[in-house]
């Protein structure tokens, strides 16, 4: 049995998609009841409205969920939102749904299906974070921070739960085409081939169900953008320093 919040479309609703094709089980989370229900039925999946950044909520919706499946093989921490602005020009409450959203929400999710994922062990925890936990790019600093906490919570439930024969990964995709994160309309043309679909992210994920890989990118070659920030801190923020960034409302 797995787990899909965020399922109602973009990359958990591929995912739901392959998962089903390949014999699984699927019970999908989101907040949208509407496009959650069409989602399910279309790739024949459960479904529970759920908004993860409600840590009550959460535990209410895993009760119902695990009162059916007390087995939980694959849980997939894939909802997300965008913040919309940097730290000076976003307000307050948007910057606190983006970190309750999505880093919170992985961490509320994880704890509440974790009894049923130990019981179902050797099981998978997939954390979808994005390029923007290993980056830190000016115009989307909320977005980056609530991304970087998730991706160290990933590694350090990755090293605590091994033991307990859950494998932990991360997925960092780059520009994803989602109703969510709709990057083509806002990217340069230049840029546009950089841009990819949901279910090349959704293929990514399956193929870390049972692996030992711990942190993937989506594509590939997005890898050394972390790693050059990561070994060269001072040389990229100098970089970024000279941009044109809009100034705080």
């Amino acid at each position: 049995m797995a787990v899909i919040t965020g399922g109602s479309s973009g990359i958990g609703a591929a995912l739901a998609d392959v998962l089903g094709r390949r014999g699984w089980k699927c019970a999908l989370l989101a907040r949208g009841e509407e496009r959650l229900r069409e989602t399910a039925e279309r790739v024949g999946a459960e479904w529970q409205v759920c908004d993860v950044g409600d840590r009550a909520d959460v535990e209410r919706v895993a009760l119902a969920v695990t009162a059916r499946h007390p087995r939980i093989d694959l849980l997939v921490n894939n909802a997300g939102v965008a913040a919309g602005a940097d730290f000076l020009a976003a307000d307050a409450e948007a910057m606190e749904r983006v970190v309750r959203i999505n880093y919170l929400g992985s961490v509320w999710t994880f704890r509440a299906f974790l009894p049923a994922l130990e019981a179902a062990a050797p099981s998978d925890v997939i954390n979808v974070v994005s390029v923007a936990g290993t980056t830190a790019y000016p115009p989307s600093g909320p977005y980056s921070a609530a991304k970087h906490a998730q991706l160290a919570f990933s590694r350090a439930t990755a090293a605590q739960l091994a033991r307990r024969r859950i494998r932990v990964h991360a997925v960092l995709p780059g520009f994803v085409e989602t109703p969510g994160f709709p990057q083509r309309g806002r990217l340069p043309p230049v840029l546009a081939w950089t841009v990819v679909e949901p279910e090349r992210v959704a293929r990514a994920i399956a193929g870390l169900i049972g692996s030992r890989r711990r942190e993937i990118f989506v594509p590939w070659w997005y890898r050394p953008l972390g790693m050059v920030e990561g070994v060269f801190p001072s040389l990229v923020a100098s970089a970024l320093a000279r941009g044109n960034y809009r100034p705080a409302a």
